[in-house]
């Protein structure tokens, strides 16, 4: 009676956690297909008419890396460290775990202000700038409204610890929204303005409300008292919880590493690459990265507070749900990766003849955005894999993985030198890669030694269902586009390419469906959606 009692209790918690997966992914994939599918549409626009080549190497590599050096270093470590905290595992009143967390979330202003100032003063000194020139204003006007998203920070880290998902939604949505407009507007009406200024006005547009959605809904809408939120009195001060802080600490060194594996090849780019070269690899990335940032990231996102929920519990059975759900996301991101793999490459000409026209299409970017396609998968694998580390491991285990990250920066760095002097664009897709799998590596080592005790988790589990189908495709359409697709004739040529794809991906879809659906319906519920579909799989289950 006991065993089943328990059974009953280990059934209902994996249920549970699969449940808040679930929803969490579900709001941050809905957020992320709004926040970069408004913009893609406005880019496609503005790059077909309104930029040379060359001009993006401004509009998608130089400014945005400003951008996401201050954001990342000033807030990272704050966001890693405060996400980890269970506030239901103490005992404590909901007030006194806002309080905690919110005492380490209200220094990431502080600290932004000081990085970007400095980032702006470093960049005024290197290029040689004065406040007159449209590059110099730009850099300005960009640091202030990085100030302005940071501001929004510590409301922005709370709002993920109480899974305020549906603001998140609301608010980034509508700051991509008046951004896109922004823009929009400013190129539309061609003012005399240099693009580095409208890129500005853009991003301030974009910090301005992110600034004012989390403060109007915590001060107007939400039940806790302003001590809470804003626990800045003397007696407050000297309560600070000792671990987060250290954790703090640790996370935000981790970001510095970080940041240099995930910016170096645009810090490379700037140093030893040509504007043509920077603008190919700014328009791949950006491109490529759209299924990064719709799907990989909140499903990181997800994952990684799944992860540290089930690790910061007392539950006897949490290796056994650590285990499931590691084998779980693993295996999804392996099949996204792997139909992309599969139709990516056949198909990265034509998206970019199609949506952004034959100056782009026909030079270095359909090649690279091909590469990307095989980058994504390993990307993929390396969130997922390094998500499940930062939840789980205890900080002198993350002191200890410094000394490899630092190991593999340099390696890194090193590559993309050399690479991208001989390859372009493509060199730096391919150290992006190799960077990928020497991190893929350490992370599937710490895994392994996690699970060295248990059986509840093997990498021979991952490998999703209905692989062999994506091969078959992934052959049978580049033997389409070598034989078929005739880029001088290409509006004709093209029908019949992309008819052989739209088959190869519904069988493709149909046949993974059937073998997986099970996992797909708990993150994505496509049989309430569609429940004729599962109508169709179990025929098919019973007549096999």
């Amino acid at each position: 009676m006991s065993n089943s009692s328990s059974s009953s209790d280990t059934k209902s918690s994996s249920d549970a956690s699969s449940s808040d997966f679930s929803r969490t992914f579900k709001y941050l994939l809905a957020t992320q297909l709004c926040s970069r599918g408004i913009p893609f549409i406005v880019n496609a626009v503005i790059l077909r008419n309104f930029f040379k080549v060359e001009d993006f190497a401004l509009y998608g590599v130089q400014f945005p890396l400003f951008v996401n050096c201050v954001l990342f270093l000033s807030r990272e470590g704050f966001r890693r460290a405060c996400l980890r905290q269970d506030m239901k595992s103490d005992g404590s009143s909901t007030e006194e775990n806002i309080a905690k967390i919110m005492k380490f979330a209200w220094l990431v202003p502080p600290c932004g202000i000081i990085i970007t100032t400095a980032a702006s003063g470093f960049i005024f000194w290197w290029k040689g700038l004065s406040f007159s020139e449209p590059y110099g204003k730009g850099i300005l006007i960009t640091g202030g409204a990085c100030i302005l998203e940071l501001l929004a920070e510590p409301l922005y880290i709370l709002s993920q610890n109480l899974l305020l998902l549906k603001l998140r939604l609301a608010v980034e949505t509508a700051a991509t929204f008046v951004r896109c407009i922004t823009t929009a507007i400013l190129f539309g009406m061609r003012v005399d303005m240099g693009k580095e200024i409208i890129f500005a006005l853009s991003q301030t547009a974009y910090g301005m409300c992110l600034f004012l959605g989390y403060w109007v809904y915590f001060l107007r809408f939400r039940p806790y008292r302003s001590s809470a939120l804003f626990p800045f009195r003397a007696k407050d001060k000297k309560n600070y919880d000792g671990e987060l802080l250290k954790m703090c600490e640790l996370f935000a060194l981790q970001s510095c590493v970080k940041l240099i594996l995930q910016e170096g090849q645009n810090f490379v780019l700037l140093q030893w690459a040509t504007y043509y070269n920077q603008a190919v690899y700014g328009f791949v990335d950006n491109l490529g990265s759209l299924v990064v940032r719709m799907v990989f990231l909140p499903f990181e996102e997800s994952t990684y507070a799944t992860f540290a929920r089930s690790a910061s519990g007392k539950d006897p059975d949490k290796d056994k749900r650590l285990g499931s759900s590691l084998t779980e996301a693993l295996k999804l991101v392996l099949l996204i990766g792997l139909i992309f793999m599969a139709f990516g490459p056949s198909y990265a000409y034509s998206l970019i003849r199609l949506v952004y026209g034959q100056k782009w299409s026909d030079g270095e970017a359909s090649t690279a955005l091909g590469y990307y396609c095989f980058y994504i998968i390993v990307l993929a694998m390396n969130g997922t894999s390094e998500a499940f580390v930062h939840a789980v491991a205890k900080k002198n285990q993350l002191l200890w993985s410094n000394l490899p990250s630092v190991l593999i920066t340099i390696i890194y760095v090193v590559l993309n030198i050399l690479l991208v002097n001989s390859a372009g664009a493509v060199g730096l897709i391919l150290a992006n890669s190799l960077n990928m799998i020497l991190r893929i590596i350490y992370s599937g080592a710490f895994i392994k030694h996690y699970f060295q005790d248990s059986s509840s988790f093997s990498f021979y589990k991952c490998l999703p269902e209905g692989w062999k189908v994506l091969l078959f495709s992934g052959i049978t359409t580049i033997i389409s586009e070598r034989i078929f697709l005739d880029r001088k004739n290409f509006w004709a040529t093209f029908v019949v390419h992309f008819t052989i794809g739209v088959t190869c991906f519904c069988t493709s879809a149909f046949v993974i469906y059937q073998q997986n659906h099970s996992l797909i319906n708990r993150i994505i519920p496509i049989n309430k959606i569609f429940p004729s579909i599962n109508r169709i799989v179990r025929f098919r289950d019973h007549s096999d």
